[in-house]
């Protein structure tokens, strides 16, 4: 594998531009860029500094094809509740999300690279607040990924429906029941262009000292 040259895209810019790309070409992606970008990832802190993250990169065209069949199964619940959303809120957003949404399941099996952040050990459900620190050592290191990824012209989004059964994707991957996937990024080169990413102002929803108090405005 050939050494990567290092990122030059300016931080900002790749935070200010990123968005999840769900459309993606089925070209192949090099392994040297998706280590380097992993590389990068796992920069992230973690609790205690435990480092204990795994990553599966996915490039297998079966066990590309399980990690579709469980998204598929998956959009079959949440695509009714998307449109009885879009049914409240006729937004044409929205309406370019689902369509996004549901180009990347019809084209799941096509996309080159599925990365799968999971985490050693057993996320217990209760109390919340260890799912939430277990969580909180693998979420950064996910965001680390999808900022490379941006800088480096890939195009990427974090997912959860290929997870929707811990067990059959556990089966589909491989996994020991000491590893939980946490997390599924698709990769790959985009179809179309990254942007600028349209927010609500920092103020409408930064409360200082107590919720609801909008100072910022």
């Amino acid at each position: 594998m050939t050494q990567q040259e290092p990122l030059s895209m300016p931080l900002e810019e790749a935070m200010r531009t990123q968005r999840a790309i769900r459309r993606l070409k089925p070209d192949p992606v090099d392994d040297a860029l998706i280590l380097h970008l992993l590389e990068l990832a796992m920069k992230a802190p973690t609790g205690s500094n435990a480092q204990n993250w795994e990553f599966i990169v996915v490039k297998d065209r079966e066990v590309v094809a399980k990690l579709g069949r469980l998204t598929r199964t998956a959009m079959k619940f949440v695509g009714p509740a998307y449109e009885r959303a879009l049914r409240r809120r006729p937004d044409h957003k929205m309406q370019r999300v689902l369509k996004a949404v549901r180009w990347q399941v019809d084209h799941f099996d096509d996309i080159p690279v599925v990365v799968v952040a999971c985490l050693r050990g057993v996320v217990p459900p209760v109390p919340r607040i260890a799912a939430s620190s277990a969580y909180g050592s693998i979420y950064p290191a996910v965001q680390n990924l999808l900022l490379a990824a941006r800088a480096a012209g890939l195009g990427a989004a974090l997912i959860t429906m290929p997870l929707w059964s811990t067990l059959l994707a556990r089966r589909a991957l491989g996994l020991p029941l000491t590893v939980t996937p946490c997390a599924v990024i698709p990769m790959g080169w985009p179809i179309g262009k990254y942007g600028p990413t349209t927010r609500r102002p920092v103020g409408e929803l930064v409360s200082l000292d107590r919720y609801g108090n909008r100072a910022f405005l």
